[in-house]
């Protein structure tokens, strides 16, 4: 493999005219600058300028016109020029926990998509569920000069709550209600969600409802999911079963495996509420190919509302999260903090939806003794 070096450069003139600098075989060359890229556009440098920082400022027309002449002379913004002119770097860091999760993708989408309507761009990090992983990527971010961070979930260092405080960086979290957000925070309450699920089981007449969630270590949903499912198994004096309760990988046959392992315990178990959709169809495939009926033998409802859950025979009821809305507003509120705008509400929950599908029809027994 050769290796790349990158080339000093000779000459340059913050970007408002033609550069010199070295090319790979020590030829100088010329680079296109905003002048030229102005000229051939027929509007001033600033407003070139402005296209690029601040797109929703500048009129369609023009921004055609711009983008035009960009491609013709292959213009590359400076970006080190105007940062140290503006003290901004049009940049959002993200910590995500996985890149493996459909929902983590959802809600940084619309993330995404707020931040490029207003010229901002994405420096993306994987966190992999561990705290002191998301401390390093969000100090990388800080010494990148990011002008602002945005976070999945509320389980942080204290060295990373102290980083974002002490520098003062307008921070988002997402998935959650904290009470005490490090500055926002945009979600919806994984407490009540999974409550409303196991209780809308009970009242359907199951009394024996498992659950399957993820690892709860370092991740506050999933511990406020099984606090929301453990309360209504009380509230409607479901079985209290130990066994009723596994924490397992976001994965397909994992959630096979773990249904072998619930049904071999205890047989007469009668539903199964699992906070992924993921999981939830490991187990619907799993329980078919047991010879189990569901919903008649067994009821299953899972959590996200992701695509995968319509599709499913039976179809699958699900918590159905504003994933991409979510995402899209915690980018609006997050850069009117960065625009010195007053954000009036800090946390702003923004619910949920119980999609009840086929999964979890009445028990085959209350059917029958409902038509007697």
């Amino acid at each position: 493999m050769v290796p790349v070096t990158f080339n000093s450069v000779k000459r340059r003139e913050r970007g408002m005219g033609m550069e010199n600098v070295s090319g790979s075989s020590g030829r100088r060359v010329k680079r296109a600058g905003i002048r030229d890229v102005a000229r051939l556009a027929g509007v001033a440098p600033m407003t070139v300028s402005r296209a690029l920082s601040f797109p929703h400022r500048v009129s369609i027309e023009t921004r055609e016109k711009i983008a035009a002449a960009i491609a013709a002379t292959g213009y590359i913004p400076n970006r080190v020029a105007s940062n140290l002119s503006s003290n901004q770097t049009m940049t959002i860091g993200a910590v995500i926990p996985t890149l493996r999760n459909s929902i983590a993708a959802d809600f940084t989408e619309g993330f995404s998509r707020a931040l490029k309507a207003r010229g901002y761009h994405l420096l993306l990090g994987n966190s992999d569920f561990i705290p002191e992983g998301e401390e390093t990527i969000v100090a990388e971010f800080l010494a990148r000069r990011v002008d602002g961070v945005y976070l999945t979930g509320a389980t942080h260092t204290a060295k990373t709550r102290k980083m974002l405080r002490d520098n003062a960086i307008p921070t988002v979290e997402i998935a959650s209600l904290p009470e005490d957000p490090i500055d926002m925070a945009v979600g919806f309450s994984n407490f009540d969600a999974a409550y409303e699920v196991t209780r809308m089981l009970a009242e359907q007449g199951y009394r024996r409802v498992a659950l399957f969630t993820t690892f709860t270590k370092d991740n506050e949903r999933q511990v406020e999911r099984q606090a929301g499912y453990r309360a209504a198994v009380r509230d409607f004096g479901l079985d209290t079963d130990p066994r009723f309760v596994a924490e397992l990988e976001m994965d397909l046959k994992a959630a096979g495996r773990q249904l072998r392992v619930l049904v071999g315990e205890r047989p007469d178990v009668d539903a199964l509420f699992c906070t992924g959709d993921f999981i939830a169809a490991g187990a619907l495939f799993e329980a078919q190919r047991l010879g189990i009926r569901v919903p008649d033998d067994l009821a299953i409802a899972g959590f996200e509302g992701l695509e995968i859950a319509e599709n499913l025979n039976p179809s699958l009821t699900t918590v159905r999260i504003p994933r991409f809305e979510i995402g899209s507003r915690a980018g609006t509120m997050l850069l009117d903090r960065i625009a010195g705008k007053d954000v009036e509400q800090r946390v702003v929950d923004m619910g949920f939806e119980i999609i009840k599908r086929g999964s979890t029809a009445t028990p085959a027994t209350l059917r029958r003794e409902t038509a007697s």
